[in-house]
């Protein structure tokens, strides 16, 4: 007999699913609105440092429910899951400081590459995931994944050179650092998969080892004068917030993607965004959609569809340790 979690009536992957798709489209639009709209400039170092926070604050309270179900909890208890002799923080502080840089090389890649661009090119993080899986792990692919990154690289050039042709001089080098940017951001995001803890335990660690750093040297030692001055909200409005709010929820959303949704429906979830978030460019930034890039975007779609049918290179669901019980009902699909 199988079993579904379903939150008011609704099975769990579909809403995780359903918000993945919204956050990933929305993130990318509000960012860079924050980055490009009229007014005072805001830091983008104080920006990841208070979405690390939320993110942290977050994923503790997830965490502490998730252990209550099974231990008694106390603040000694907490510690000891975060920084005990068996959590493995030592092992997430590197990860934590490059996920820090990821974040802020994400915010200077809106800032020069359109939303769409940028949304294509980042899917390169499937094609360096499959490489570091190769190179360092010495696992081996089929053909079709081969095939499927041959298409995704391919895919993202024609994206680039179509943007690239219909930009000046000036233009160009902003997007090729924005291209670099991202480039960077995708081979610091291999080193955030494999680990063995709970995801909320280490969202919690990640979040706890990239703002304090982040504190300390992005925004004091880096930018310190610059916030003294203006002071460490200047230039915050809606939209700061916002983008804000939507990096805080992603690692959040992803963890429960990993333990509810398979890969299929995760593949067809960040097509479906890049999708969105390109229509969503042309509506609010008036990007011209060129015929060369929408053939780009839809080999880098096919490539991650053929790629997440025929891997499984982010793992399997985990559906049974539920995140929200006291909303998750388990229902049998087959009743008596």
């Amino acid at each position: 007999m199988s079993k579904k979690q379903t939150l008011f009536g609704i099975e769990l992957k579909w809403i995780s699913l359903i918000t993945l798709v919204v956050q990933n489209s929305v993130l990318v639009i509000v960012m860079r609105y924050s980055r490009t709209i009229p007014g005072p400039r805001y830091n983008t170092a104080t920006a990841v440092v208070v979405s690390e926070f939320i993110k942290l604050i977050a994923s503790l309270i997830i965490h502490i429910r998730e252990e209550s179900r099974i231990k008694k909890i106390t603040p000694q208890s907490i510690f000891m899951d975060v920084f005990g002799p068996t959590s493995g923080w030592m092992a997430m502080t590197v990860p934590a400081i490059l996920y820090f840089i990821q974040n802020n090389l994400q915010y200077v890649a809106v800032s020069k590459l359109d939303a769409a661009t940028f949304q294509v090119t980042y899917q390169l993080k499937i094609l360096t995931t499959a490489l570091f899986s190769v190179g360092m792990l010495k696992r081996t692919l089929s053909l079709k994944k081969w095939v499927s990154l041959v298409l995704l690289t391919a895919g993202v050039a024609i994206v680039q050179l179509s943007s690239q042709n219909t930009a000046g001089n000036n233009e160009n080098q902003d997007k090729f650092w924005g291209l670099v940017a991202v480039m960077c951001a995708c081979m610091f995001e291999k080193v955030l998969k494999g680990s063995q803890s709970s995801l909320f335990l280490k969202n919690v660690q990640l979040a706890f080892f990239s703002a304090i750093p982040g504190l300390i040297f992005g925004v004091y030692i880096a930018n310190g004068a610059e916030i003294r001055e203006n002071g460490f909200f200047y230039g915050y409005n809606v939209w700061t917030w916002g983008a804000i709010a939507c990096q805080a929820l992603g690692g959040i959303i992803v963890a429960i993607v990993v333990l509810y949704a398979d890969n299929i429906l995760k593949g067809f979830a960040t097509s479906i965004s890049i999708i969105l978030s390109s229509l969503m460019s042309v509506v609010i930034f008036d990007i011209e959609i060129t015929f060369a890039f929408v053939v780009g975007a839809i080999v880098v779609l096919y490539g991650i569809i053929l790629l997440t049918i025929a891997t499984h290179l982010y793992g399997q669901p985990d559906v049974k340790k539920p995140i929200l019980p006291e909303y998750i009902r388990v229902e049998d699909d087959n009743k008596a």
